[in-house]
């Protein structure tokens, strides 16, 4: 016998699927929204439906965006010739929190599993050296977690590279070894761009 009634029991799975939400968590929310006023509930399922109409990757740097461009990529401010390469948006947004970074960006949507090199998408590995190949690009700053995958994929892209004219860095102190970028506060963050070193 299910605990809650079917309509319920379907928004507690629905909500499980999203990260870091337990049975319990979903329980606690679900029951909220049974509780809610209709015009909160049809407010959030808009913002839902906006998310999912209106939300795409920049066709620069893969940031996400409401046009084809981000507005860090148009910001006519930043560095252009200076990329901090990211696994994904949550570590960009945490990077730009620090207001230590005035470049611009490559988010990767993911890593190098060595397990499964060959058959990884590595679309965004491709833009990435078009962007080196296209632009005047004098620095590469990996901004990735030290994890295995993160290695793997840095290691990766620098011998794409390596024949061309640009400096490769990465984010040094700070982050320890297995650590996860989106974990860090700003102060070390900031430390750690600031004292990146050479990999070249």
């Amino acid at each position: 016998m299910k605990e809650y009634p079917e309509s319920i029991e379907e928004l507690i799975e629905n909500l499980r699927k999203l990260p870091s939400v337990g049975r319990k968590s979903a329980q606690r929310m679900a029951l909220h929204v049974v509780n809610m006023d209709k015009n909160n509930i049809e407010s959030i399922i808009k913002a839902f439906q906006d998310v999912k109409d209106k939300i795409k990757k920049c066709q620069i740097c893969g940031n996400f965006t409401e046009d084809s461009i981000c507005q860090i990529c148009k910001d006519s401010n930043r560095d252009k010739s200076t990329i901090c390469v990211v696994e994904d948006v949550t570590n960009l947004i945490t990077i730009e929190k620090s207001n230590s970074f005035n470049g611009t960006y490559h988010v990767l949507n993911g890593l190098i599993n060595p397990g499964a090199a060959i058959s990884n998408d590595t679309s965004d590995i491709d833009r990435l050296v078009d962007r080196i190949k296209n632009e005047d690009i004098k620095e590469l700053i990996f901004a990735i977690s030290p994890t295995l995958e993160g290695e793997t994929t840095m290691l990766f892209i620098r011998e794409l590279v390596k024949n061309k004219d640009v400096k490769i860095t990465r984010i040094a102190s700070g982050i320890p070894i297995g650590g996860n970028l989106e974990y860090f506060d700003e102060l070390t963050l900031s430390k750690a761009l600031e004292d990146r070193r050479d990999l070249g």
